[in-house]
This record gives C-alpha cells, sequence and structure tokens, in this order.
C-alpha cells in the first residue's frame, strides 16, 4: 500500500470515528436486543496471497460450525431479521473501521478473499492482491448485485462454490484490474462517494432469496 494511501485511510478513518461509532454502537444495541451472542463475526481473509487476517462484521446470520464458503441461496435460510436489514444498507460492515485503523484493508480495493479461493487460484489472486483489498471497490459497487442475484438462486454449497468459481471471480477480478490500472485518491473518493449514496438508497432486493 502506497504512503498517500494509507495516509488518507487513517484520516479518513478518523474524521468518520464519531459517526461510525454511534451507528455501530446502535446497531450492536439493536442486534443484544433482537439475537443471542455473538453479536460480532470474525472471518479469516486475505490480505495479500500469503497473509491472512481477521476481518470483523457485525454477525447476520445463525451460527454453525461447519460454516465454509461464499453465501448463497443455499444459506438465506440462516440469515436472521436484523441481519436482512444490516445487508441491505451494508451496516454490518461498520466494525471494518478497525480493520482499517489496523491497516488489514482500504476504504477502497477488491474485497478481500477467502483462503480456499486464493490457494484455488493463486494466478488470479496473485495480481488482484498487489492492492491492499477494501470494504468497498469497483467490483463490490458494478458486480455485487448482480453475484447476489446468481448466487441466490443456488441451492446447495456445491452449486454455490462452482457458481461462484466460474462466474463471479473471474468478473471481479477484470474490475479490480481496471480499478488498478486507474488507482488514485481522486478515484477513491468517486467510488466511496457512490458507495454512501447506495447506502443512503438502501438496495434492491436479488430476484429470488430462497
Amino acid at each position: 500500500m502506497s504512503f498517500s494511501k494509507r495516509l488518507f485511510d487513517i484520516v479518513f478513518a478518523v474524521l468518520l470515528l464519531l459517526p461510525i461509532g454511534v451507528m455501530a454502537g446502535t446497531v450492536l444495541g439493536v442486534l443484544m436486543l433482537t439475537q443471542p451472542r455473538p453479536w460480532f463475526y470474525a472471518a479469516e481473509r486475505m490480505k495479500t496471497p500469503t497473509e491472512a487476517f481477521r476481518l470483523w462484521k457485525f454477525r447476520t446470520m445463525t451460527v454453525v460450525a461447519t460454516d465454509a464458503g461464499v453465501s448463497g441461496g443455499d444459506k438465506a435460510a440462516r440469515i436472521t431479521p436484523a441481519g436482512r436489514v444490516l445487508r441491505r444498507y451494508r451496516l454490518d460492515e461498520l466494525p471494518q473501521i478497525w480493520n482499517i485503523l489496523k491497516g488489514d484493508i482500504s476504504f477502497v480495493g477488491p474485497r478481500p478473499p477467502l483462503r480456499l479461493y486464493v490457494e484455488r487460484f493463486p494466478e488470479i489472486y496473485a495480481r488482484v492482491l498487489q492492492n491492499r483489498p477494501g470494504v468497498t471497490g469497483l467490483a463490490s459497487i458494478h458486480y455485487h448485485r448482480h453475484e447476489e442475484w446468481l448466487l441466490a438462486r443456488c441451492r446447495s454449497a456445491a452449486e454455490t462454490d462452482r457458481i461462484y468459481c466460474a462466474r463471479c471471480i473471474p468478473a471481479k477480478a477484470r474490475l479490480d484490474g481496471i480499478y488498478a490500472r486507474h488507482a488514485s485518491v481522486c478515484f477513491d473518493l468517486r467510488l466511496i462517494g457512490r458507495t454512501i449514496a447506495r447506502m443512503l438508497g438502501g438496495r434492491r432486493r436479488p430476484a429470488r432469496r430462497g
């Protein structure tokens, strides 16, 4: 990560600490009243092809011991009522301000992948993870809804994995490559602005949720 990008992340994160803290406190209060512990979810993600870290979110699904892979229609029944609202407005990602301050991720970049996909597609992620992963990015803005729609139709973990590997990973990698070629503080600000606009406006739900 370049010095200018890291400096931007730190300054912007500090400026947002108060409003994000208020929102996160409100969300935590709602979760404490509506669902049992744990209220946070820490998942292993990769910030380089060889370095892992713990990505923090508010928990939006019921806990199972054998959970693995990305979320598709096969997991839709596990999403809690509060979790559906948090996911719709991306409020489950508020705790990632801690990951930004630590330097695990940036505000803008490719979404941090699971280890199993980095190991299965080393050539793709060697390119993608040349940039520090981010909370949002070009692929998040332009492909996330389509990815949700594709995966929401899956009825098993095997089908979810097959569709994600065949359709989602290559498409997102192409968009991440475009971002890498145009990355700058100004471009990051544009993408952050578009992300905030989507959060404030909500999102259309995928065609099928299982």
